[in-house]
């Protein structure tokens, strides 16, 4: 059940993308792109639990269901896609509590595209990710920006 405070910060949320949606760049990033990085990034960490719980259902119906820990974290993108939203991790549970975000890095190689996801012990993108060991990525959700 979803309290009233939740809901007032769904709303604002929500309220503050679509103002984002409509403003124009203004240093080759737009408030838009700020504004929708940001309201993702913190719908993942508000909702984390009850995303982990969407993707475990889907995932059980189809019997694909990811054995171990999970745990859902934000996507930091490198590269060209702009891509930002949620992955789920799987591990054992020691290793899952550690993971605070996955890293995408996406490159082109001649005709070839690659992405490579990284779960990541830090939430910051800075100089090479600090792999987190003993987890992979079971799921993925993502935003264009």
């Amino acid at each position: 059940m979803i309290t009233a405070k939740r809901a007032i910060a769904v709303s604002l949320i929500f309220g503050l993308l679509a103002v984002g949606l409509v403003a124009a760049p203004a240093f080759g990033i737009g408030l838009g792109d700020i504004l929708r990085v940001g309201g993702v990034a913190w719908l993942v960490s508000q909702y984390s639990d009850e995303i982990d719980s969407f993707l475990t259902s889907a995932l059980g119906e189809r019997q694909a269901a990811a054995m171990g820990a999970t745990k859902v974290v934000p996507i930091l993108s490198l590269g060209g896609g702009g891509y930002i939203g949620a992955a789920q991790v799987v591990g054992n549970p020691e290793n899952v509590q550690r993971v605070r975000a996955v890293v995408q890095v996406e490159g082109r190689f001649g005709d070839f595209r690659a992405k490579v996801l990284v779960p990541t012990t830090t939430d910051q993108v800075t100089g090479s990710p600090d792999r987190a060991t003993g987890v992979g990525v079971s799921a993925v959700v993502e935003f264009r920006i």
